[in-house]
């Protein structure tokens, strides 16, 4: 069985999103194409965002370390340490307001495979 430190995860990738220019940094802890579940920790560097993007089916956020936005048109929710956030099934995207990481985890629906 595989084994993962998140607070490892999130303390390496900090590190990443501060030196990288996108402001971001990521690690898939588990799944891929052949997985309908993945997990993956990303990290983003104070007022670093993902754009919008749709939802290829279910997902929530766990913030593992400082403050995000999840916005989606023109409803928006924040999330702190702890919090989970669901994603909504359109588009959206992830600005965070502090050094910030979360635990994205989805789940594909069979069709979008």
């Amino acid at each position: 069985m595989a084994s993962s430190n998140i607070r490892e995860q999130t303390e390496q990738l900090l590190a990443t999103a501060h030196e990288a220019t996108s402001g971001r940094g990521a690690h898939l802890l588990y799944g891929g194409p052949e997985t309908t579940l993945s997990q993956t920790v990303i990290a983003l560097r104070n007022g670093a965002s993902l754009a919008e993007h749709q939802n290829p089916g279910e997902a929530t956020l766990l913030v593992l370390h400082g403050t995000v936005r999840l916005h989606a048109g023109d409803e928006s929710w924040e999330g702190s340490e702890g919090d989970l956030l669901v994603v909504p099934p359109q588009r959206h995207g992830l600005h965070a307001l502090t050094d910030a990481a979360v635990l994205l985890t989805a789940a594909k629906l069979h069709n979008a495979r």
